[in-house]
């Protein structure tokens, strides 16, 4: 089975796994006074990222969300304005930070260009209109199929927001996707954000954790949210150890990931009736469904028959992600069996 159902999927490799035997040890939720625990894989993990990044400090995180979460309730308050759009992985997925039960933070929709990106006229009107309190960004961005921002489109968007001195909280989840695509170190391609969040549980093939990179002020605070949130851990190095193995050696798989999908598509060749959304970035391809007869639930289905593992998004959309559990050979099936699938449609209709 060929499981392009997220880089959620990915599994440590045994190297990954024997990290955690020898991980030094300790209580992470005994603070001292600038709010840092006792274990020092995890000081460890949190130096390296920021080091990594180019920033102050990191926070460790079990999960993306509450990294996001916690990131989005340190600087906003319930009731104050975050400047988003609507397909942002934090507003669609999570969503925890503007829900009325939970974070209470009121969104306020910004355009986006034609090509997908954020638009800077549409967000510079918005800032003087709401009086924002953050701005979201997403790099790559999931429900936009990988699509990346370079280093200076980051640039010209968190200027325009501290122009106003609104900060900028940035999903960077698959960040070294985005890192593989532009050719632009973390360092550099982040370095106006704020705050940045990203996962090691993706395509760096961690079983978890997630961080936030961010100046020292801001991570004092962010601790203090976490906490609050019941995020507190205790011998956590355990999770941390492989996280740090993960920086250490699998970065580079984004690149390889990326290049999956492009011999992926490059298999597919032109589609009768499926679409493929355009551009592809990184490691994300996203198929449409519309008009073809087919319900992505469907399509989903009869892949699932014939070997491939993909998930319905969104509205007459299904994805597939590449990973390091996927092989060149793994891509070139999937494309064929999506091949195979488009050449059954009858006058829009599926065969099944």
């Amino acid at each position: 089975m060929i499981d392009l159902r997220s880089d959620t999927v990915t599994l440590p490799s045994t190297q990954m796994l024997n990290t955690i035997m020898s991980a030094p040890l300790g209580d992470d939720g005994r603070a001292n006074a600038i709010g840092r625990g006792e274990d020092a894989t995890v000081n460890a993990l949190e130096d390296y990222a920021a080091e990594l990044f180019g920033k102050e400090a990191a926070v460790f995180f079990p999960t993306g969300t509450l990294a996001n979460t916690s990131a989005l309730l340190t600087w906003a308050e319930p009731g104050q304005k975050v400047l988003m759009e609507p397909l942002l992985h934090i507003v669609k997925s999570e969503k925890t930070a503007f829900s009325p039960r939970f974070g209470q933070l009121v969104p306020i929709s910004y355009d986006v260009t034609e090509h997908g990106t954020p638009c800077l006229g549409s967000i510079k009107k918005l800032i003087l209109e709401h009086k924002p309190a953050l701005l979201l960004l997403e790099n790559s961005h999931n429900f936009r199929g990988g699509l990346c921002l370079n280093a200076d489109e980051t640039d010209k968007l968190c200027d325009t927001a501290h122009e106003y001195n609104v900060p900028v909280h940035l999903d960077g989840a698959r960040i070294f996707n985005a890192q593989a695509y532009t050719g632009t170190p973390v360092s550099r391609l982040c370095k106006n954000a704020d705050s940045i969040m990203f996962c090691l549980s993706k395509g760096l093939g961690a079983p978890i954790g997630s961080l936030v990179v961010s100046d020292f002020e801001f991570s004092k605070r962010l601790r203090e949210t976490r906490k609050l949130l019941g995020g507190t851990m205790r011998q956590v190095g355990v999770a941390a150890a492989p996280g740090m193995y993960a920086l250490k050696h699998n970065i580079s798989n984004a690149e390889i990931d990326n290049q999956h999908a492009q011999l992926f598509l490059q298999r597919l060749g032109n589609l009768r009736h499926l679409q493929v959304q355009t551009p592809v970035h990184s490691n994300i391809v996203m198929i449409s469904t519309a008009n073809t007869g087919y319900t992505p639930e469907q399509l989903c289905a009869d892949a699932l028959n014939q070997g491939l593992h993909i998930r319905p998004v969104l509205t007459e959309m299904v994805r597939l992600v590449f990973h390091s559990g996927v092989s060149a050979e793994d891509a070139k099936e999937a494309a064929d069996i999506i091949s195979r699938l488009d050449e059954q449609l009858n006058n829009g209709k599926p065969n099944s």
